[in-house]
């Protein structure tokens, strides 16, 4: 898939929010991406950009262009991008508890996906399902298939999202903060599995998260955003070791050490901008300690640090 320019508005009664402004990327067959920032940075608009998931009003894709399979998604009519959800794309969402209908068991719900994109009767669908969450390692799943969500712990909700969101077999998975609410060792439980899933079925992967431990564990490449805008972008390797943006410097001071003993953990200084008022140039300029004037003047540009790393700012020679 090829992200070119995308572009998400909200149209409000105080003021247009612009959520994501000029963003492009590429996912590769079989890789992992991972999109980084803060919270309110436009991870999630873009994620949802993609499946044509943006409620309208008050939002709307003003500008862009999203292929996949040589298609323009956005050029398609809804019937289409119906069997492009959940088939060819997939999409694992922030919070099963909210996520999964509670009225329905999760079988059903898994179900529904393989009957309607797969074109196979309901016994062939509970095979398949049962099957599924066999394979996303929750236990008895011929008996927890029959199971409500509010009867599943945390860590099994987000096991039966991802099965529903793997049920067929999609080429892309979107996974949105996949491990927010659990605890650390259902985290690295949830991460591992979606680590082995993908490497079996050979699908790219677009991880949403905020958390730099999650994407140094199992992205190939990486995307930080901050305010709408991608700041940093390239492989794993370069945004780790050769980073050369501040605003990436100041997400990495912040994550805990265990080798080096702190008294407080570093901070980025200030508050992200309200994205009805944007400050003027570079819009990370009122937080970042390598600021100068012209910082202020005009939004610098992704400029091209070496190969496919890239950098939005105009000092990445000096940065970090």
């Amino acid at each position: 898939m090829e992200v070119r320019s995308l572009s998400t508005h909200f149209f409000t009664e105080d003021g247009v929010v612009r959520a994501v402004e000029n963003v492009s990327f590429e996912i590769h067959p079989g890789e992992i991406l991972s999109l980084v920032g803060e919270s309110g940075c436009g991870k999630s608009v873009t994620g949802l950009s993609i499946l044509k998931l943006i409620p309208a009003p008050p939002g709307r894709i003003v500008n862009g262009e999203i292929l996949f399979d040589g298609r323009n998604l956005l050029q398609l009519e809804e019937k289409e991008m119906e069997r492009v959800r959940g088939n060819d794309i997939s999409m694992i969402f922030q919070e099963p508890m909210t996520s999964l209908n509670p009225v329905f068991t999760i079988g059903d719900q898994i179900m529904e996906a393989i009957t309607l994109h797969q074109g196979v009767d309901r016994t062939e669908a509970r095979k398949r399902t049962i099957e599924m969450l066999d394979r996303v390692q929750i236990p008895s799943p011929e008996t927890r298939i029959d199971a409500y969500p509010h009867q599943l712990s945390g860590g099994m909700r987000q096991r039966a999202m991802i099965a529903m969101a793997l049920s067929c077999q999609p080429k892309l998975l979107i996974a949105d903060e996949p491990t927010t609410a659990l605890d650390v060792t259902i985290q690295a439980q949830v991460l591992r599995l979606l680590k082995e899933i993908q490497r079996e079925m050979g699908m790219a992967v677009m991880l949403i998260t905020h958390d730099l431990g999650v994407v140094s564990e199992i992205a190939d490449r990486v995307a930080v955003m901050y305010a709408g805008r991608i700041f940093e972008y390239g492989p794993i390797e370069a945004i780790f070791e050769e980073m050369r943006n501040p605003y990436t410097r100041g997400l990495m001071n912040s994550i805990p050490s265990l080798t080096e003993r702190k008294k407080r953990l570093d901070t980025i200084p200030g508050q992200v901008p309200n994205p009805m008022d944007l400050p003027v140039g570079c819009k990370f300029h009122p937080r970042c300690y390598l600021m100068i004037e012209d910082c202020k003047k005009e939004e610098p540009p992704l400029f091209q640090v070496n190969g496919d790393h890239f950098s939005r700012c105009i000092r990445w020679k000096v940065c970090c």
